[in-house]
């Protein structure tokens, strides 16, 4: 590896760093975005996480749902083939494999049920959580405007509040309106 100076880099050695002076420098303390701002902000990032989270793992049900389904299916014309036969002509090894495709079956079905009973478990879960988060969100949001209808009917707001968007409004411009995740 080559190291070159600082004359060779590009830069220029006689020209003095230019150091901020202390009216340039930017805090964030600075700016007109307040703590509650930034809170409901970082909140409102954390339900779009939850959003996008329950949604993963709904597909995740989905693409299971699919492939038990695909394999009943599969088993099913497999053991029609099987019963079609006349029970005569039928070999001893091909009644065992009706029967061992009955079982699969069986087998299959009861780990689907399994799947829709948890699927639907987590929905009652999910539910009870947006219930308890509504409740909380209306009681923070109550407190918040009584504070603010006090500020400014006293005439002491400072600045205008920070608008952004919600995380319905982002999933939208993101998935399009027809998404379902909501």
């Amino acid at each position: 590896m080559e190291l070159r100076s600082a004359s060779q880099a590009g830069f220029d050695v006689n020209t003095p760093m230019s150091r901020p002076v202390p009216d340039e420098i930017v805090s964030m303390a600075d700016s007109t975005t307040t703590i509650d701002d930034i809170e409901g902000e970082l909140f409102k990032i954390e339900r779009i996480r939850e959003i996008l989270v329950r949604r993963e793992s709904e597909l995740r049900y989905m693409m299971d749902d699919i492939q038990l389904c695909k394999e009943i299916s599969r088993l099913k014309k497999e053991l029609q083939k099987l019963i079609a036969l006349p029970e005569n002509e039928k070999s001893n090894e091909e009644k065992q494999k009706e029967e061992e495709l009955v079982q699969q079956i069986h087998k299959l079905v009861e780990t689907r049920d399994f799947l829709v009973d948890d699927v639907e478990f987590e929905r009652l879960r999910e539910r009870e959580e947006d219930k308890e988060m509504a409740e909380f969100l209306q009681s923070k949001l109550s407190k918040s405007y009584l504070q603010k209808k006090k500020m400014t009917s006293r005439g002491q707001q400072t600045s205008t509040p920070y608008m952004t968007k919600t995380g319905l409004t982002l999933l939208k411009e993101c998935c399009g309106f027809t998404c379902s995740i909501m």
